[in-house]
């Protein structure tokens, strides 16, 4: 494997905004503070519909598959519009929008829109089972980032003012299926898996979106996931599963640390996991599967793998919780693995039909797992190696796709549709 590497200067330049930071109750990325889809928060009930338990819903600009993300009193949701089925296919009528939502009251305080600025992926194939809004922005408590595909990055305070916008490319893989990854933080730094746009990771100073580093190889190419911060040993790393392939950066620079050959093939989705010194990854097309490894060691670890199964995920990222990941996959069917030996402890099928009826990731809170489906509602399981349905909650009224993996604050949860967004309490 060959990775290039390009670095450049930092300015210092900041627009000062807010003392706000990131706090205890907050959900501040992608699957939560830690990347990992557990809250320490709650309880949420695990029934609900427009009737009850149901603190508001507020209608959304546009569709999209991003989650959303919380901090103090504010919800912030990325949408997309003026693209797709209805529309036709102008590039020039595109675009993505970052929604700030009132967290007591659910009304909308701002939202701001970029349009877009490239020749974009065509509403077709894969893509259409997620859109043009499938990253979910990230916030350290005062600035909110967004990652609008082949429209660049965008940082904003919480008042809804640009502070910057950055290219990070405008290029498409072989299959045009379009983006994916989360951005996350690392210190000062914002890092976007621009594998789609430019084949790279990026990382960019957070308060100008100058480039501080930028690792580019091949094999970025189909690499989907959200790139995953983990401890190991006295080395803090940057993990992400790639085709064949899991890497390990140093996030202050983007070099390589350590590999592992997987030769889960095809584009891989699902963020890793990550316990106990040990790797958990999942994916791959049109073969999926599952290999864990320990995380410790350089250049190649291939040897640590410590065991490989074909029960897997396509597109969720799954939970691990005492010993065991869960996830529902894209076709429907509940999982829970041994994550010491691989082995499967249970397979129960919960939806029906074709196509893809799962897409969002599970999220663990006070023992429940909650699963959205895109159609039927979002299931909520016990979180124990005993398969046991607590409930299945759908609102009337809303037939659009349940994409966005849930997002919990405090004793509230928040559900995002192709229409809506919902407080759960």
């Amino acid at each position: 494997m060959k990775l290039s590497y390009q670095i450049s200067g930092v300015l210092l330049v900041l627009l000062a905004l807010s003392k706000a930071s990131v706090n205890a109750g907050d959900w501040p990325r992608f699957r939560g503070p830690n990347g990992d889809g557990i809250s320490t928060d709650g309880p949420i009930p695990a029934k609900w519909d427009a009737a009850k338990n149901l603190k508001w819903k507020v209608d959304l600009p546009g569709k999209g598959s991003s989650s959303p993300i919380v901090v103090g009193e504010r919800v912030f949701v990325t949408c997309y519009s003026g693209y797709g089925e209805a529309s036709g296919g102008d590039d020039a009528r595109l675009t993505r929008h970052l929604v700030c939502v009132d967290k007591p009251s659910g009304g909308i305080l701002w939202t701001q829109g970029v349009k877009n600025n490239a020749s974009e992926d065509r509403y077709q194939g894969f893509i259409t089972e997620h859109g043009y809004a499938s990253g979910t922005p990230v916030t350290d408590g005062e600035n909110v980032y967004a990652f609008f595909g082949k429209s660049g990055v965008s940082a904003y305070d919480v008042h809804g003012n640009n502070l910057w916008t950055v290219n990070v490319g405008t290029g498409s893989s072989n299959r045009r299926w379009g983006s994916a990854a989360s951005l996350i933080l690392h210190g000062d730094a914002v890092i976007v898996n621009a594998s789609e746009e430019a084949r790279s990771v990026i990382s960019l100073d957070k308060k100008t979106g100058k480039e501080n580093w930028k690792t580019e190889a091949d094999l970025l190419e189909l690499a989907y996931g959200t790139p995953r911060l983990i401890k190991s040993g006295d080395r803090e790393l940057l993990v992400l599963a790639v085709p064949q392939e899991v890497w390990a950066l140093n996030p202050a620079n983007g070099k390589l640390a350590w590999y592992c050959e997987t030769q889960l093939p095809g584009n891989v989705s699902p963020s890793v996991n990550f316990a106990d010194g040990m790797i958990y990854v999942t994916g791959g097309y049109p073969g999926t599967g599952s290999v864990a490894f320990k995380a410790e060691g350089k250049g190649d670890i291939t040897s640590n793998i410590a065991w490989k199964k074909r029960d897997a995920s396509y597109v969720a990222s799954p939970v691990l919780h005492e010993g065991h990941l869960y996830w529902i996959n894209d076709k429907g069917i509940a999982f829970c693995m041994n994550a010491e030996t691989g082995e499967t402890v249970y397979k129960e099928r919960l939806v029906g039909g074709g196509g893809r009826p799962v897409y969002a990731s599970p999220v663990l809170c006070d023992d429940k797992l909650f699963v959205p489906s895109r159609r039927e509602g979002v299931f909520v399981l016990d979180a124990s190696p005993e398969f046991k349905l607590l409930a299945q909650n759908k609102f009337k009224g809303d037939d659009s796709d349940f994409n966005g993996t849930p997002a919990i604050s405090g004793k509230q949860m928040f559900l995002r549709s192709d229409k809506a967004l919902y407080c759960i309490e």
